[in-house]
């Protein structure tokens, strides 16, 4: 088994774009590519899903792909992920959003290697990433996940997950830094809407499956107007995601 372990966090019950992990991209779903593209990257990739039967057809896809698999609760992702981590006894993981079909695997193992040389709780994305960029997620230790939901009932919504960590006490963080090789430049490179799809699915016929993100990178930069396709939606999806947080706060 690989050193790394990503957590592919997935569902189905997407509501803007339903079913948007079954969508064509290239001649597999992006689920598969998803799959494909942690494998690429020496990154044992464990499905991450729910029990509810509408992910069901998410197992048959990991079962067909022979990757390791877990079901957990539908709306409590901490929970989820710490049910998998002890299931599979991991002291650590990298989450692989199903929504960032471009992540880069590169520096997710960065991001691993620092939580664990530095003896980290959380190592977070690139500020790039998280406002968009998608090109990394979260490294954890099964650790703070269990503190983090501490007196949290079990059937709470945790999508807003940074919420619950960012309060346990004495956090061990550290923000990844920009790869220095990127262009600084405006993307949106995560799957929440139509406009999205039709962008990253443009990438995929153009470049492949396995396109770097360097790669990606020079051709926004030689294709200035590329990324209008979908960087509206951007400020669309911040707002949803600041109108989550105050749920929740």
């Amino acid at each position: 088994m690989n050193d790394i372990n990503g957590f592919i966090t997935v569902r189905t019950s997407s509501t803007r774009l339903p079913n948007k992990c079954l969508l064509p991209f290239g001649e597999i779903s992006v689920i598969e590519h998803i799959i494909k593209r942690a494998q690429f990257y020496n990154i044992n990739p464990i499905l991450c899903t729910s029990t509810d039967k509408s992910d069901d057809i998410l197992v048959e896809i990991a079962k067909k792909n022979k990757i390791n698999y877990f079901r957990g609760s539908l709306q409590n992702k901490l929970k989820r992920w710490l049910d998998c981590a002890k299931y599979f006894d991991l002291e650590y993981f990298h989450t692989v959003d199903a929504d960032d079909p471009f992540f880069d695997g590169d520096l997710m193992n960065e991001s691993l290697n620092i939580l664990k040389n530095k003896k980290l709780d959380i190592v977070t994305p690139t500020i790039s990433s998280s406002t968009g960029g998608a090109s990394v997620g979260y490294s954890l230790t099964t650790n703070i996940i269990q503190k983090a939901l501490f007196n949290v009932d079990e059937n709470s919504d945790t999508e807003m997950m940074w919420y619950y960590i960012e309060k346990v006490p004495n956090l061990k963080k550290e923000i990844l830094q920009e790869n220095p090789n990127y262009i600084k430049q405006d993307l949106r490179l995560t799957l929440d809407y139509q406009e999205d799809y039709w962008l990253l699915s443009s990438l995929q016929r153009i470049h492949g499956n396995n396109v770097t993100r360097k790669e990606i990178d020079d051709f926004f930069f030689l294709n200035p107007d590329f990324y209008k396709i979908n960087w509206f939606r951007n400020s669309e999806w911040k707002a949803a995601q600041e109108v989550k947080n105050l749920i929740i706060k």
